[in-house]
């Protein structure tokens, strides 16, 4: 590559990274969708260190402190500012921790459903034939069922846990990504480039993986995005039904299944801030995921 050629390569990343800045600065809903994202990843991310207590840690609970409304002092005189369950744990260490697993859950699934949907994708996309016939009828088998009936019956099968459940989310997830891919590959593969790289007889893995796939990057780019937010919202739907992760390893649904008796009796505050937490990750996702695919096809714009 020429130094001309690089400078016009910096030139194009920076022309986009500014365009990147300059429309997120001036929308207010990215605005409200990247500042939120922020706080929730901070709140997650240091958790440990902002969290008044170890939630899960039985040294640290006293039974004599259960279910105390928010603002309420314990009989160690520490404040619980939402209050506490009915096992006297801290709410607000108690969503600072379950914001982590869920965000690690939605993170973890999607990433592996876009790479197993983006590669089967680009397979019948590009070879089309009997290959795309064999991958794009295992899609419309998988896409006929509804999502949370696959994720249901596998952790039927599978029990609980935090790998359960990614594999349940990823059987669930990966054909929507293959066919976004492939719908892409379709349109890319018949272009000048991808012809001339067969003329020059590249490799096949060369021409999907370096000519093929960053043109069908966008709207994999977007859906991935939106998809995480899907994705800890089916996991919380599973663990609010008591399928999805283990006591140890508590998410925001774990948490408002866990609150869920005491609503009648006016202790709103166990399941209620959970939720809370839980509406503004999965807003934020979606803001940011929306004004994402303004950005990258203006003409979806709404």
């Amino acid at each position: 590559m020429t130094k001309k050629s690089l400078l016009e390569s910096d030139l194009n990343i920076q022309k986009s990274l500014q365009n990147f800045w300059r429309f997120y600065a001036t929308n207010l809903s990215a605005k409200i969708g990247i500042i939120g994202l922020i706080v929730v990843l901070a709140a997650a991310i240091f958790a440990p260190l902002i969290a008044p207590q170890n939630p899960y840690d039985l040294a640290q609970l006293t039974i004599i402190d259960g279910r105390l409304p928010p603002g309420a002092y314990g009989e160690s005189g520490r404040l619980f500012i939402l209050g506490t369950d009915e096992q006297g744990r801290d709410i607000l260490s108690a969503v600072l921790y379950g914001l982590r697993t869920s965000l690690l859950v939605g993170l973890i699934s999607v990433a592996v459903s876009l790479f197993i949907g983006t590669l089967a994708g680009l397979l019948a996309g590009y070879f089309g034939g009997k290959t795309d016939a064999i991958i794009m009828r295992l899609v419309d088998l998988q896409l006929s069922i509804p999502t949370i009936l696959i994720a249901l019956v596998l952790l039927a099968v599978l029990g609980k846990g935090f790998d359960k459940i990614i594999i349940a989310l990823v059987v669930a997830q990966w054909a929507m990504f293959a066919r976004t891919a492939r719908s892409s590959a379709l349109v890319e593969r018949g272009k000048d480039y991808v012809m001339a790289a067969k003329c020059l007889q590249l490799g096949t893995l060369r021409i999907l993986f370096v000519h093929l796939l960053p043109n069908c990057l966008p709207p994999l780019i977007v859906l991935g995005t939106i998809s995480v937010g899907s994705a800890i919202g089916l996991e919380a739907t599973l663990s609010f039904l008591g399928l999805g992760v283990p006591l140890t390893e508590p998410s925001l649904g774990l948490l408002i299944s866990n609150g869920f008796e005491y609503l009648l009796s006016g202790r709103y505050w166990i399941s209620s801030y959970p939720g809370l937490a839980l509406m503004v990750t999965i807003m934020s996702i979606n803001l940011v995921g929306d004004q994402l695919r303004d950005l990258l096809n203006p003409r979806l714009k709404s």
